[in-house]
């Protein structure tokens, strides 16, 4: 039978080849362009690094696959080359993650082939450091012996990597140094460290600025000042039964759960031995709101619902501070690991479909594209999709998360598909159905 007999008329279609087995991450084509570029700079020759001939670029129909980060760069159809149409901004669509990649697709109409590629978005520095308060107050006796550790706020800085917070620095003076305490690219803490006995007769307040500086060329910082009001008489501070405490808790645990209990002791008597417990939000983080401590036990329990998706682990300082005239306090970390529920039902989404499917089709022929896609993590978020109650059609999956709806054999003279089709998606735990309209007459 000769094709050319045949008027084809499609609304949409997209015929999915894999280009030198771009399945494996290997081969797939990575791009690298910097946030906050201007619109019209060049990513990369999308054409020549896909061997297309560019005198059949416009005939073809060579460009980007409209989707959710098609917005941020197209192609121009006449050289294939690649480059940035909308302002990009690393922080509002990848957050502080430590590596931020737009997956994308781009298409030829003659013939029709789908080829994917992946842009990383480099970190500029941007944001500078900031902290919560512009000032903080501290307490300290004149009888605190040198050596003693006050723990300060962290700054907090959007931008990541080598342009996140490197250092802190003290502004000079007699008393005090600072100890910074490196973590890794994204955990730098200070603590403010009395090297020099007070003296309260001589100097009651102490006025000292701390900077917090990132990496980035040039360097970017920002600054809170200390006031240290120096008290007297309170000999002890409380103490906790560990420095660090450790729990679990599933996501959306109900407000009033239990978390964990922390204690501290304070070995004075009367209320310069009574302790008080409380949060200290030391960044912007507003996670820890989700909880609230008992001033009087210590208990910490849930306050707001946590979402997984959200955060996967949370750390709180816990503060414990006696009632004396001239209070003292000591601090702890509380790590909260929160489990993932199977809280998120998978979504089905068809990308394409033709309109007709000649009857003759042979088994194999695409008709359809569908993603599938579910919120959880691990295996909860691991999905299958099939088709319920149909012989004449089969889903492949393509890519990931991404299923090609085929022909699975003769059209006729066997009965045509339903003319609505189930498809079922299935993970750890929920089953999602969606009815979809599929072809069904044949091409005359």
């Amino acid at each position: 039978m000769d094709l050319t007999d045949y008027c084809w008329s499609f609304k949409w279609i997209f015929i999915v080849f894999f280009f030198n087995n771009w399945n494996n991450a290997n081969g797939q084509i990575v791009y690298s362009v910097s946030e906050e570029v201007n619109t019209g700079t060049t990513v990369g020759n999308l054409a020549k690094d896909l061997n297309l001939n560019v005198q059949d670029l416009e005939r073809r129909g060579f460009q980007v696959v409209t989707g959710p980060n098609q917005r941020y760069f197209d192609l121009h159809a006449n050289n294939g080359i690649l480059f940035v149409r909308e302002r990009i901004d690393r922080e509002e669509l990848c957050g502080r993650s430590s590596k931020c990649a737009l997956e994308l697709e781009a298409i030829v109409s003659v013939p029709m082939n789908i080829y994917r590629f992946e842009v990383n978005i480099l970190d500029v520095n941007d944001n500078a450091p900031t902290f919560r308060t512009s000032k903080l107050y501290l307490n300290i006796s004149e009888q605190t012996f040198p050596g003693q550790r006050f723990t300060l706020p962290s700054a907090f800085d959007l931008d990541v990597e080598v342009n996140s917070i490197k250092s802190y620095k003290l502004s000079p003076n007699e008393h005090f140094s600072l100890d910074v305490q490196n973590g890794g690219d994204q955990s730098v803490s200070a603590e403010l460290v009395l090297q020099k006995a007070l003296d309260r007769e001589k100097q009651p307040v102490i006025q000292l600025t701390v900077t917090a500086v990132d990496g980035g060329k040039p360097p970017k910082s920002g600054t809170t000042q200390i006031i240290v009001n120096v008290a007297d008489v309170n000999d002890n501070i409380p103490v906790f039964d560990k420095p660090l405490y450790k729990a679990r808790i599933p996501e959306n645990s109900p407000p009033g759960a239990s978390v964990i209990t922390v204690n501290a002791k304070d070995a004075d008597e009367g209320l310069n031995g009574e302790v008080i417990y409380s949060f200290i939000n030391h960044d912007n983080d507003n996670t820890v709101n989700a909880f609230s401590i008992n001033p009087i036990t210590g208990e910490i329990t849930i306050k707001d619902p946590i979402d997984y998706e959200e955060t996967a682990a949370i750390e709180i300082r816990v503060q414990a501070e006696d009632k004396g005239p001239n209070p003292r306090a000591s601090h702890c970390k509380v790590l909260v690991e929160v489990i993932d529920l199977n809280d998120n039902v998978p979504e089905i989404s068809v990308m394409s479909l033709v309109n007709e499917v000649r009857e003759d089709s042979s088994p194999g022929t695409m008709v359809g594209l569908i993603t599938v896609k579910d919120g959880d993590a691990g295996k909860n978020g691991v999905v299958q999709l099939k088709i319920k109650d149909t012989v004449q059609f089969r889903l492949d999956n393509t890519y990931r998360n991404r299923y090609s709806l085929m022909v699975n054999g003769p059209l006729f003279p066997a009965p045509f598909p339903p003319a609505d089709a189930e498809l079922i998606s299935i993970n750890g735990g929920d089953t999602f159905t969606r009815t979809q309209t599929f072809p069904n007459k044949e091409k005359v």
